[in-house]
């Protein structure tokens, strides 16, 4: 299986027991930006968590290679798109749900 399937598997084939261990990706990113900005005392968002988690593997990578950064890399950037695109598609619906008169 290639490094794409494999991303592909880790995102929108998340099993059962993965979440009940971790909860959703999304909000666990969320969530890691609410303790981050706590720690750090500066606001962070999920998508600002997504960056840092891809920078850390990127890093880990330019330190050593690794197939498991690579996987974990590209699985960051899918979930990221779907989360973003989520976003977008929820700024969408409220705009359109605006009563202009």
């Amino acid at each position: 299986m290639n490094i794409l399937q494999e991303a592909n598997k880790i995102i929108y084939e998340r099993s059962e027991e993965k979440e009940r261990q971790y909860g959703p990706m999304q909000e666990g990113m969320e969530e890691a930006a609410k303790i981050a900005s706590l720690l750090s005392r500066k606001e962070l968002t999920a998508v600002d968590m997504y960056n840092a988690m891809i920078a850390l593997k990127l890093s880990r990578q330019a330190y050593n290679h690794k197939e498991d950064n690579l996987l974990d890399c590209v699985a960051y950037m899918a979930s990221l798109n779907d989360y973003q695109n989520n976003i977008n598609n929820e700024s969408t619906k409220v705009k359109g749900s605006k009563n202009t008169k």
